[in-house]
C-alpha cells in the first residue's frame, strides 16, 4: 500500500498559507488515487517537535563513536541517563514514521531566506547517526523514497533574480535530503510559489501577474506529481 508522510510546518493557518493550501492540493489529489489508508499528516507549526537537548547529543555521539550502524532497536542499550532515553523515547517514533513514507511531502514557506524553526526542529530530530542505514545491508533505508518539497516565498528566488543568491530553502533541503537521507537526487522534486505576498505588499504590486502564474503552475505541477 503506498504512504504518504504530509509535514506542514508554516506558522499560519490553511486560510492565509500558501504552502499549506498546495501541500493540502497535492495531498488530495493522492488521496483520490491511492486512498485515506496510508496518509499521515502531521502539523509542525501546532504541534511541534521538541528541540533536541542534551540527550540527544550526548546519545547520538555515543551511538556515531561505535562505528558500524546500530539497529535502531538497539539504540537504548547505549543510553546511559533517563535523559538519553527520554530523547530518544522522543525521537524513534518521528524516524519509524518516516522509513515508513514512500513519498515525503514537506510544505515549506521562506522565513528568513531559509526553513522554519518548525521544520528545523523534525529536521534535527530525525537526523539521529546511523538512523537512515539497514544496519545488516549497509544499504540506505530512503533510496527509494520520493520527496516532495513545496515552498512558498513572498518574493522572487527563481534563476536569474536578484535576490537567488539568498535562497537558502533549496540548496539546504537538497542537500539534507540527499546527503542525510540518502535519497537520490531524481527523487527529489522542489515546486516553488514565487511572489506570493504581491498582492499585498505595495513593492510588489508590478509583479502580480508573474505570482499568479508562479501559482498556477505550482498547482498544476502538484496535481501531476500526486498521481504518479
Amino acid at each position: 500500500m503506498p504512504t504518504l508522510l504530509h509535514l506542514d510546518s508554516s506558522a499560519s493557518p490553511l486560510d492565509r498559507s500558501v504552502s499549506r493550501r498546495l501541500t493540502a492540493r497535492f495531498a488530495r489529489a493522492w488521496q483520490a488515487r491511492h486512498g485515506a489508508a496510508g496518509y499521515r499528516h502531521r502539523d509542525l507549526a501546532t504541534d511541534p517537535v521538541p528541540l533536541v537537548g542534551a540527550g540527544y547529543a550526548s546519545l547520538g555521539v555515543r551511538v556515531e563513536r561505535h562505528g558500524a550502524p546500530v539497529p535502531l532497536g538497539d539504540v537504548p542499550s547505549f543510553a546511559t541517563s533517563p535523559a538519553e532515553l527520554h530523547e530518544w523515547s522522543l525521537t524513534h517514533p518521528l524516524i519509524t514514521e518516516l522509513h515508513a513514507a514512500d513519498t515525503l511531502l514537506l510544505g515549506v514557506p521562506m522565513y528568513n531566506f531559509t526553513v522554519p524553526a518548525a521544520l528545523k526542529a523534525w529536521i534535527d530530530r530525525v537526523t539521529f547517526p546511523g538512523a537512515h542505514v539497514d544496519p545488516a545491508t549497509g544499504d540506505g533505508r530512503l533510496t527509494t523514497t520520493r520527496v516532495v518539497v513545496v515552498t512558498a516565498r513572498g518574493g522572487g528566488y527563481g534563476p536569474g533574480t536578484p535576490r537567488e543568491p539568498f535562497d537558502f530553502q533549496t540548496p539546504y533541503l537538497r542537500a539534507w535530503c540527499t546527503e542525510h537521507l540518502g535519497v537520490p537526487d531524481a527523487h527529489l522534486r522542489f515546486v516553488h510559489a514565487e511572489l506570493t505576498r504581491a498582492a499585498d505588499v505595495p513593492a510588489l504590486t508590478p509583479y502580480r501577474d508573474l505570482a499568479a502564474t508562479s501559482l498556477s503552475t505550482a498547482r498544476t505541477t502538484l496535481t501531476a506529481l500526486a498521481t504518479v
